[in-house]
C-alpha cells in the first residue's frame, strides 16, 4: 500500500459526492485530472466512477480532461475505462504537464459551471490555481511534496475554504501533501469524512502541517482525540473565547479533523475541567461560548 492508494480512494469517494451534486446543479460540468508524471491510475479509477453514474448523465454533458506525461500511448492506457462511458461524457486525453491545464480548461469552456480539478505533482503556479477556481462551484484537490503550506496560494486564488494534510507512508517512501480547496461547507465536510474513511491498513498516517509537534495520526473512523484537544486549547489561548460553531469551523479548516471530532473533543475538555462554557448547562449547541480559564491551556488534555 502507498500514498497513491490512499489518494485514489480519496478521489473516488470525493467523486461519489461531487458528481451527483454537479449534475443536479447544472447541465454541464468538467472534471480535470492533471498529473506531473505518467501514472494515470487515478484517472482510470475516476472514469470508472463516472461510468457508474451513466443513468444520471442523460441530458447532461460531462467533460473529462486528462493531462499527463506520455505520447501516443497515453490514450491507449485509458481506453478500457473510456470505452465504458456513455455518449454524454466527452474525454480529452492530452500529453503534457499540469501547467498546460489553464489553456485546456478555457478551451473546454469550464468556467461558470461545476468544476472539480485534481493536480497531482509539481508546484502549481497562480495561473493554474486561478483557472481551477473559475468553476461555479469550484473544487480543487492538489497533491505535492511537503515543505511549505499550500494555504496562502489557495487563499490567493479565491478559494474561501481550504484544508491540508500530509500523507506519511509507513515504509521508507516520500510523504505527500494534500491540499483541498472549495467554496462549499458541505463539500469540505465530505472530503473530511472521506479522509478518515479510507483504508486504515494502507500503511499511511496523517500529519497536520500546522501541528508544531508533527504528531502522526492513524487512519480510523474514530481518530484519537488528544491532538485535537490540544489544538483547540491552543486556539482558545490565542484567540480568546469562541463559540462551538467557530471551533468546529477551526477544526475543519485548520486541522485534519472533522466538525464531529470537535464536538467530542470539546465534550471531553469540558468533562476534564480544561475549559468552561456559557451557558453552563444544556445542549452543546453552536452558540455556546467556550473559554480556557485565565487564557491558559488548563488541565492536561
Amino acid at each position: 500500500m502507498s500514498t497513491d492508494t490512499v489518494l485514489r480512494e480519496l478521489l473516488v469517494r470525493q467523486l461519489d459526492h461531487w458528481l451527483p451534486a454537479a449534475l443536479q446543479r447544472s447541465r454541464r460540468a468538467t472534471l480535470a485530472l492533471a498529473y506531473a508524471g505518467s501514472d494515470t491510475a487515478g484517472a482510470e479509477a475516476a472514469l470508472r466512477v463516472v461510468a457508474e453514474f451513466a443513468d444520471r448523465l442523460r441530458g447532461r454533458r460531462l467533460t473529462v480532461l486528462v493531462l499527463a506525461a506520455g505520447g501516443a500511448e497515453l490514450p491507449a492506457r485509458l481506453g478500457a475505462a473510456e470505452a465504458a462511458l456513455p455518449a454524454d461524457v466527452v474525454v480529452h486525453v492530452v500529453p503534457g504537464r499540469p501547467d498546460r491545464l489553464p489553456v485546456l480548461l478555457k478551451a473546454a469552456g469550464a468556467a461558470g459551471a461545476p468544476l472539480l480539478t485534481v493536480v497531482d505533482g509539481g508546484d502549481p503556479d497562480p495561473a493554474l490555481l486561478a483557472a481551477a477556481a473559475s468553476g461555479r462551484p469550484a473544487e480543487l484537490l492538489l497533491v505535492t511534496a511537503p515543505g511549505r503550506s499550500l494555504r496562502p496560494a489557495l487563499d490567493a486564488a479565491g478559494f474561501p475554504l481550504v484544508t491540508e494534510v500530509e500523507l506519511v507512508p509507513a515504509a521508507d517512501a516520500p510523504a505527500r501533501l494534500l491540499g483541498y480547496a472549495t467554496g462549499s461547507d458541505r463539500a469540505l465536510e465530505a472530503l473530511k469524512d472521506a479522509l478518515w474513511a479510507v483504508d486504515e491498513y494502507a500503511g499511511v498516517r496523517y500529519r497536520d502541517p500546522a501541528d508544531p509537534a508533527s504528531r502522526l495520526a492513524d487512519i480510523t473512523l474514530d481518530p484519537e482525540p488528544g491532538p485535537l484537544r490540544r489544538e483547540l486549547l491552543t486556539e482558545l489561548a490565542r484567540s480568546g473565547p469562541r463559540t462551538v460553531t467557530e471551533l468546529r469551523r477551526f477544526a475543519v479548516t485548520s486541522t485534519v479533523y472533522r466538525a464531529a471530532d470537535a464536538n467530542r473533543a470539546l465534550a471531553s475538555l469540558l468533562a476534564a475541567g480544561a475549559v468552561t462554557r456559557e451557558p453552563e448547562h444544556g445542549r452543546l449547541g453552536g452558540d455556546v461560548v467556550i473559554s480556557a480559564p485565565d487564557g491558559t491551556a488548563g488541565p492536561a488534555a
